[in-house]
């Protein structure tokens, strides 16, 4: 069992000399745009507005960072959350979408405290090109990836099971390293906290 022991923004930054000092080991969000990135994050931290949630796609422009303190099993961790823009937003012009391209791929590249990236997939419209391209990105490059199905509660319970592999299928992963989510439901809260701080097992303990 989680429980959330503290959750607080530390910092916005859009190159590396902004990002956050110390030690802590670092989770980063990526997804296309209304994927339900914000609404996730603050599920798993048990935040209603620690990331605002906006029906507009694209409204986060920069990365966000956030520090969590969480207990399991009596042992205390710390834990940094950075939210990503989403991507595939049609709107934006291809200046701002050259920009973010390079803010986010220095990020990911180069953060060295980077010990895993959650990658956000819509479990009802299942993967787009971006989400597939992304992952073989982040794969190319060698970072530990979580992959979590978002807005599972869009689905009936009957269905639910299939249509993850369905999707284990559509991205050519094993079914297991697909984490069911919905942050309505509080569905996969803690097994997404147990996957980062078991399978990724570098969280910063407190």
């Amino acid at each position: 069992m989680i429980k959330i022991l503290d959750a607080r923004f530390v910092v916005t930054a859009v190159e590396p000399k902004g990002y956050p000092a110390g030690h802590t080991a670092e989770v980063a969000f990526v997804g296309r745009s209304n994927v339900g990135k914000s609404s996730m994050i603050n599920a798993l931290t048990q935040r209603k507005k620690l990331v605002r949630v906006s029906n507009t796609p694209g409204r986060t422009r920069t990365l966000n960072f956030f520090d969590v303190d969480l207990e399991r099993d009596g042992q205390r961790h710390q834990v940094r959350l950075c939210d990503l823009p989403g991507y595939g937003f049609a709107k934006a012009s291809k200046a701002d979408k050259a920009q973010w391209e390079e803010m986010i791929t220095t990020y990911l590249e180069k953060r060295h405290r980077l010990e895993a990236v959650v990658s956000i997939i819509d479990a009802e419209v299942g993967p787009t090109p971006d989400d597939l391209a992304t992952l073989d990105y982040l794969q190319a490059h060698n970072r530990r990836i979580l992959v979590v199905a978002t807005k599972m509660d869009r689905l009936n319970k009957a269905r639910r099971k299939p249509r993850l592999v369905e999707l284990s299928k559509a991205m050519d992963l094993p079914l297991e390293v697909i984490l069911p989510f919905s942050a309505t439901e509080k569905l996969g809260v803690d097994e997404v906290w147990g996957a980062l701080l078991g399978t990724f097992g570098k969280a910063t303990r407190v």
